[in-house]
């Protein structure tokens, strides 16, 4: 009865915050000010989707979560997969969708717990039954961390190229994208052979999805 209580109360709780997005834009995050109490510098200037390149929003949904305008919140296909290659010896991959990560950087931490993962899994239900999946792909572009420190396409794109989100190319999109899974070591300029190999990835992909461009 009290597991039952708390999971109510935090649902509740979920659904007042998801609710405040729709109009207001956060004014930190749990990732941001982890940084901060760390001493790391935040660069962080969110703005509007209008504002963001169609080809990083593209590059990020085909890097991060391929069926985000057709799934719940939840890609249960990706994560068979995901759980398919486990057992079968391959590296352990996430298999978050971009609301998962929305809501974590929001709100939690990196930590892998299940306590974590269930207010992780409520709060995604929440954003995904408050909001619209522009709006939850405006938010995700504007607080994920795309290098140390680095949060959000405008900083992002002024950080790593001199110029503004709006003015992004498919290759420096790509770069971006390609870094989200370890932006700590993974961004433009970064000299890994696997960043290298990720970005081509990535731009392989979005030659093949100019169908996804339509939901943009």
């Amino acid at each position: 009865m009290l597991v039952a209580a708390a999971i109510s109360a935090y649902r509740l709780s979920g659904a007042s915050e998801a609710a405040d997005l729709k109009l207001r834009d956060p004014t930190t995050t749990a990732f941001i000010e982890r940084d901060r109490a760390n001493g790391v510098p935040v660069r962080w200037q969110p703005i509007p989707y209008g504002e963001i390149s169609d080809q990083l929003k593209l590059a990020v949904i085909v890097a991060e979560d391929i069926n985000f305008f057709s799934h719940n919140g939840f890609d249960t296909a990706e994560i068979a997969t995901a759980a398919r290659e486990a057992m079968e010896g391959k590296r352990l991959r996430g298999a978050s969708t971009i609301t998962q990560q929305l809501a974590k950087n929001l709100w939690l931490s990196p930590s892998r717990t299940l306590g974590r993962k269930l207010r992780e899994a409520l709060m995604t239900r929440q954003l995904e039954h408050q909001l619209e999946k522009r709006r939850i792909l405006e938010l995700y572009l504007n607080v994920v961390q795309f290098g140390p420190g680095v949060y959000g396409a405008e900083a992002a794109a002024n950080r790593f190229f001199g110029i503004s989100a709006n003015d992004l190319t498919q290759d420096q999109a790509a770069q971006l994208a390609a870094g989200l899974s370890r932006p700590s070591l993974w961004h433009p300029g970064c000299t890994s052979d696997g960043y290298a190999r990720q970005v081509e990835r990535i731009n392989r992909r979005m030659d093949r999805a100019e169908w996804l461009k339509r939901h943009l």
